[in-house]
């Protein structure tokens, strides 16, 4: 599963992840196309890990699958 599944899954929108965690709505649209790799604070995972109700190894494989993805485009 990659970000953007988790994200849907959860019900979430990109604004909604953007908001909580403090960063812009195009960040998050960058970690989900694999465009980019997020560099975040501790507290910015804990927050993702609650919203997305996954625990960190399981967030760590959806940035690679979404890494994935765009490397294999």
């Amino acid at each position: 599963m990659n970000l953007k599944e988790m994200r849907k899954n959860s019900g979430l929108r990109v604004e909604e992840v953007a908001a909580v965690v403090g960063v812009s709505h195009s960040t998050v649209h960058n970690w989900e196309n694999g465009r980019t790799v997020p560099k975040m604070r501790i507290d910015q995972f804990e927050k993702i890990l609650e919203l997305y109700g996954c625990n960190f190894g399981e967030l760590v494989k959806a940035f690679q699958e979404s890494t994935k993805q765009k490397t294999s485009c």
